[in-house]
């Protein structure tokens, strides 16, 4: 029922902080997964590490955010089961008087448009993959912010907040994948959306540590996750396990939300 052997799966932002987990996690339960980054080297490395375990990877370097890059990158494969969309823009801390128009720009254009685009792109690919497996599935990875607001008095400089241009890309990400749920359901392809709660990088955790120990605070579980926490809920949304599940939103985030 979890089984992914052998199943095709895009992971965009693979080679960052999560996404590097996520690959190694999903290419350990036997699926292909085609690394993408903008940077080749990233990729290659991670592909190298991947294949030096046993497992399956396939390098996919390409900007998400440039249309041309998706349309070449569909002409060269031949199968594709799964999307999951983790992209991220460029990290950027502020508040709303230090957010300038482009952050905004920048990020709804890396979370939304660069999803959207990728869904409409590789469509043909997964009805090829309903019609070989009887399904097709899009993962968006959110974010907790795309839910609920920063609490600012937890960050200890204007420049680290979270910022007002993430959450409000990060919502929209979340209110297309209903969207995109409804519309291809009749297709038997299905759009779920994952949001991540705090999962501080190491370097985070090692150079900020009163802000971590804050944001401990918030959680009800009382920790931080691990990222290898947020394989579960993928594995389950890209396997047949969640064969009736389409439009929602699982938070990841030890309760945060659930205050």
């Amino acid at each position: 029922m979890f089984n992914l052997e052998n199943k095709s799966i895009l992971l965009t932002g693979a080679t960052g902080h999560l996404g590097r987990e996520i690959s190694h996690g999903l290419a350990s339960m036997g699926a292909i997964v085609h690394v993408n980054s903008r940077s080749e080297n990233d990729c290659l490395e991670l592909v190298e590490e991947i294949q030096d375990m046993g497992f399956k990877a396939i390098s996919a370097p390409f900007d998400v955010t440039v249309e041309q890059n998706i349309i070449k990158y569909a002409s060269s494969i031949n199968q594709l089961d799964v999307l999951i969309n983790n992209a991220q823009p460029a990290g950027a801390g502020g508040n709303m008087l230090s957010s300038s128009n482009d952050n905004y720009i920048n990020s709804y254009n890396a979370s939304v448009v660069a999803s959207s685009n990728l869904i409409r792109l590789l469509k043909p690919k997964f009805d090829q993959a309903v019609e070989g497996n009887g399904y097709a599935s899009i993962i968006n990875i959110a974010s907790m912010y795309g839910i609920v607001s920063p609490d600012i008095r937890i960050y200890e400089s204007e420049e680290s907040i979270n910022p007002p241009f993430y959450g409000a890309a990060k919502a929209a990400l979340i209110q297309l994948t209903k969207y995109a749920a409804c519309e291809f359901a009749k297709n038997n392809i299905r759009v779920n959306c994952i949001s991540p709660g705090p999962f501080p990088s190491a370097i985070a955790q090692s150079e900020l540590p009163e802000m971590v120990s804050k944001i401990i605070s918030k959680v009800p579980m009382n920790r931080i996750g691990l990222p290898s926490e947020l394989l579960g809920p993928i594995a389950f949304l890209a396997s047949d396990a969640s064969s009736f599940i389409t439009g929602i939103n699982i938070p990841v985030d030890g309760g945060w939300t659930a205050w």
